[in-house]
């Protein structure tokens, strides 16, 4: 025994059990997508859900994207009760539906509202990606519209943060006419000479990007946002043709005079404050 105290014990590596890996409290660190770096989600949280390492933005939800954009406690939610019907009896629409508000505590895939930008009032609409991906379906459009007039009637600028994978398949051509009716419903702001700025995140796509997503008085985008209608595969089929790299990204759409301005996370709110504080009116 006393010779075991004078001799260098060998260590070997060894894998943590299950119980150990269970004791990491879940949500303490995340992987980027891009880079695949290993980052503690605290010190995520510090530089608003963007890599320090290769400045990928990660989504956002709508409370998260709410509180990064107005003042604090000036967001007051328009029609926070709205739940999508079912028109065509779509296979496990209704369940599915459900699981998503039961996940994201969301009633739909967009949140509008009220609030102010640096003390100036605005309404906002922010569409968020974990409800059936964003996708704009027959509550999602209604609830816009909504807001959109509200934006008219009170004169306020209207500001709205896209993430959406289209129009939603389960509600066929319900969802379609989402498109038409949220684009006439944006003529009511250019008639009267109303700010509307449209802000695309990733991903934009779809029919949310053919319609009102394009439609700002200023576009604006995140960087390296996934922006487009069809995809790249069915678009290169289409034209026999192999697309650029960046193609469809912000960056892309900005060079061919799409977008108004690419502008990083850090800097979302004091450009907004920017743009706001020049259309001021007295």
């Amino acid at each position: 025994m006393i010779r075991d105290l004078f001799t260098k014990k060998k260590k070997y590596a060894t894998i943590p059990s299950e119980q150990a890996k269970q004791e990491v409290p879940e949500g303490l660190m995340t992987k980027c997508p891009q880079c695949k770096s290993i980052i503690y989600f605290k010190e995520l949280k510090k530089t608003l859900l963007v890599c320090d390492h290769c400045e990928y933005h990660h989504r956002l939800s709508s409370t998260e994207r709410i509180e990064m954009t107005l003042d604090e406690g000036s967001f007051q939610e328009f029609d926070k009760n709205m739940v999508a019907k079912d028109p065509l009896n779509f296979p496990d629409y209704k369940e599915k539906s459900a699981l998503d508000r039961k996940n994201t505590g969301l009633n739909e895939a967009v949140v509008t509202g009220s609030g102010t930008i640096s003390g100036m009032e605005v309404i906002i609409g922010v569409m968020d990606p974990r409800f059936r991906m964003g996708s704009m379906g027959s509550v999602v459009g209604e609830k816009m519209c909504r807001a959109i007039k509200i934006a008219a009637d009170e004169r306020k600028p209207f500001i709205m943060f896209a993430a959406s994978g289209g129009a939603r398949m389960q509600e066929g051509v319900f969802s379609l006419m989402q498109m038409a009716k949220t684009s006439t419903a944006l003529n009511l702001l250019h008639e009267k000479g109303i700010l509307f700025i449209s802000i695309m995140t990733h991903p934009t796509t779809g029919g949310v990007s053919a319609s009102f997503a394009s439609l700002g008085d200023i576009n604006l985008a995140e960087p390296k946002a996934l922006i487009g209608f069809a995809g790249r595969r069915i678009i290169e089929q289409t034209i026999r043709q192999k697309l650029p790299d960046d193609f469809q990204t912000s960056e892309f759409l900005l060079d061919h005079g799409q977008l108004d301005q690419v502008v990083p996370r850090k800097n979302m709110k004091s450009t907004l404050t920017n743009i706001l504080e020049i259309h001021q009116t007295s």
